[in-house]
């Protein structure tokens, strides 16, 4: 290719729902009765005068269903005159926003969007990918990474019995050790256009279900998104969730003062707007620390694919099958005072017990889309559409053959969890 010339762009849409809708994330029933701060799509648009891709991170907990998925790429990409596998279509995961999408046949249902606010998603997504796409000029990429301290926390720990527990309390006393290490590092990406502002790409991973309760907000990567901003006026920042299904925000030995801020929720996990807010400044803190010392990063041709792989699913012992129907019996029935769990154990026995249900008659592997984008030979987008423990993250950045590879969870689907195998 000759005389590649990068470019970049960038929009924002606001996804915000209407009060009442179903507020997922939980197995609990929740209806929005406020918005706390309004939940966004941001797009960047990148090309190299013939390639083009359209990145785009919004403000979800996930789009269910394969179906859906693939045609709302369709749909976007038919916006802004690009190809399907061009568009990289992230979600960071809040757990205080509306469902989206529509879950596959013989799937679960409960994080479904309303027929209503599928199609405003669809058509707000389409326009702010089409925006990107016009506000593009030339551009140079620079890139930081600095470390976000204390605000994720590994998830499951092993037990002094030799149980594993997901959120087994603070300061429990029977808690072993940790299975995991979270990883803190904050990827910093600037975008320097020509007469017009500079495009922040942050990415940072843990999971965003700080707030809680019956409310609408973008949690912890809003914040961060809007106080880099305002920390830098005239220049727009996008966030990208990284490997985030084994950590979260709490932390089971606090120092003093690291509780301020939250509370206990319904399933006892402590949670509060405060702390998102917190978490938010920290990242975007350790964000800014690196800004003004981004390293430069060659440009080059933009290419971009979204290729399926086979993933081997976690079926079920078939003794484990009545217990899991039993559960999810209980469950659906309002009887959950019989299962002998509570809080957060509860929330996990039962989702595992769906899973499992789910499972009982195959598949043995799952089609799942991985996506990337990469612009030259040094910086590479890698997303794919499920939850990935920590690990994997770090795995798919240590082997890349990119310089700088930004990994990204719940790309282009929702797929569940990814364990390790071990």
């Amino acid at each position: 290719m000759k005389d590649v010339q990068f470019k970049a762009g960038f929009a924002r849409a606001d996804i915000t729902p209407q009060l009442g809708v179903p507020v997922v994330g939980y197995f609990e029933e929740r209806f929005a009765k406020k918005i706390l701060d309004p939940l966004e799509a941001s797009a960047l648009a990148v090309s190299d005068g013939e390639n083009t891709a359209v990145l785009i991170a919004s403000d979800l907990l996930g789009i269910e269903g394969t179906a859906f998925s693939s045609a709302l790429r369709a749909r976007i990409a038919s916006a802004a005159g690009i190809q399907d596998n061009a568009v990289f279509l992230h979600c960071t995961h809040t757990h205080t926003g509306s469902g989206a999408g529509i879950a596959d046949e013989g799937r679960c249902h409960l994080f479904d969007g309303t027929a209503e606010y599928n199609e405003l998603l669809a058509e707000s997504l389409s326009n702010v990918a089409k925006m990107a796409v016009a506000d593009m000029v030339p551009a140079s990429l620079a890139y930081g990474r600095a470390e976000a301290k204390r605000i994720s926390f590994v998830r499951r720990y092993r037990m002094k019995d030799g149980s594993i527990r997901t959120n087994p309390g603070v300061n429990n006393p029977d808690i072993d050790s940790p299975l995991g290490t979270p990883d803190e590092t904050v990827q910093v990406l600037r975008i320097r256009r020509e007469g017009k502002g500079d495009i922040a790409v942050l990415n940072f991973a843990t999971h965003p279900d700080v707030v809680g309760g019956e409310v609408i907000s973008g949690d912890w990567p809003a914040f961060a998104r809007r106080t880099f901003e305002r920390a830098e006026p005239g220049v727009s920042c996008i966030f990208f969730n990284g490997a985030q299904g084994d950590v979260n925000h709490v932390c089971t030995d606090p120092r003093p003062g690291e509780r301020e801020g939250l509370a206990p929720d319904f399933d006892d996990v402590d949670r509060g707007y405060e702390h998102a807010r917190h978490m938010g400044r920290t990242v975007a803190a350790a964000a800014l620390s690196v800004w003004g010392k981004c390293i430069s990063l060659p440009s080059g041709r933009v290419r971009f694919d979204v290729k399926n792989v086979s993933v081997p699913s976690q079926r079920p012992k078939p003794e484990e099958l009545p217990q899991a129907r039993r559960f999810v019996a209980l469950h659906s029935e309002g009887r959950d005072e019989e299962i002998p769990f509570s809080g957060m154990e509860l929330t996990t026995v039962v989702a595992e017990a769906g899973r499992m249900l789910s499972l009982e008659n195959g598949p043995g592997f799952f089609e799942m889309p991985v996506s990337a984008v990469s612009i030259g030979d040094s910086l590479a987008f890698a997303g794919v559409p499920g939850e990935p423990f920590t690990e994997i993250g770090r795995g798919v950045k240590s082997a890349s053959p990119f310089a700088v590879t930004l990994f990204s969870c719940l790309t282009n689907g929702s797929y569940g969890y990814f364990p390790v195998k071990s």
